[in-house]
């Protein structure tokens, strides 16, 4: 069961999806209850991974965001409740630490947010938390760090940083750097993030129900390196891109400086064992970007 309203995604995505008969597809928003608890029928378990995401769209409409991130994000443990779903797996977020300079991130150690976004994603945790101690529901949240992979949309006007520089590049545009390129991100690829959700889902372990865990590799790299991966692997297929100009801008409201995560949580009670780190998976990214970006 998928319930999707597609304000961030694209069907195309799901379309090998359609035809089999353990897959249906819902259309519909988690801002409706009705929507969620139709979703949730006959349901065992539940991985919560719509959100609005993006710090700028958050800081430019926080309302919005608040709806879909907290209203509709209790929508779905309401609606899990009641139909007697035995585990809640759901996408946290590193921006929940906020202005706590400690690295690596440490699950327990947070610090005061710094975007409405950043505010959403912790009280989504505080809300799993309650329903758990409430009304006995497993919950497991998921602390993503930087996401990417294949299928990201370059031309949202939120769009991921990865494939927004890709697309730029393509076309011979010099992306842009907020900052001087220091700030550093523990990149993270989406096969990783499968990987443990898969395991949180499936995880006999008691122990590790009803916890909070950080996603990523373990691994910082700064915005600048990342961007000169990026060109470095596009010029592999076209040798014109080493001509295109790195720009840097003005810094961004709202951005966290650093980030790297402390993943052994996640290793010891979910065996979590990523495979990609940020340089094996944007060879993958930029394989399927290629030929994808190039020729729309």
């Amino acid at each position: 069961m998928c319930l999707d309203n597609f304000s961030t995604g694209k069907r195309e995505n799901i379309k090998p999806f359609i035809k089999n008969k353990n897959f249906k597809l819902i259309e519909g928003d988690i801002r409706h209850l009705k929507d969620c608890k139709r979703a949730c029928e006959n349901i065992n378990y539940v991985l919560h991974e719509a959100a609005l995401g993006s710090v700028p769209r958050s800081i430019k409409d926080p309302i919005t965001t608040n709806d879909v991130n907290i209203s509709g994000f209790l929508n779905m443990l309401v609606a899990s409740k009641h139909a007697n779903v035995e585990r809640f797996v759901y996408a946290a977020s590193s921006s929940t630490y906020g202005d706590n300079k400690a690295l690596p991130k440490v699950e327990n150690i947070i610090g005061k947010a710094l975007s409405p976004y950043a505010i959403t994603k912790y009280v989504n945790e505080l809300y799993a938390d309650i329903f758990h101690t409430t009304y006995d529901l497993d919950c497991i949240g998921l602390r993503y760090f930087n996401v990417f992979g294949k299928r990201q949309d370059p031309n949202s006007a939120y769009a991921a940083v990865i494939p927004k520089f890709v697309q730029q590049f393509i076309d011979y545009k010099s992306p842009v750097i907020n900052g001087d390129g220091s700030y550093s991100r523990d990149f993270t690829y989406i096969d990783n993030v499968i990987q443990i959700n898969i395991n949180a889902l499936t995880t006999s372990n008691k122990n590790a129900l009803n916890e909070i865990y950080n996603v990523a590799y373990g691994q910082r790299t700064t915005l600048l390196q990342l961007t000169n991966f990026l060109k470095n692997q596009l010029a592999e297929y076209d040798k014109n891109i080493n001509k295109v100009e790195i720009i840097f801008g003005e810094q961004r409201i709202g951005d966290i400086p650093h980030s790297l995560a402390d993943i052994e949580k996640a290793k010891n009670l979910l065996n979590y064992n990523p495979k990609f780190d940020v340089e094996t998976g944007l060879k993958e990214a930029v394989k399927w970007y290629w030929k994808h970006l190039k020729t729309n």
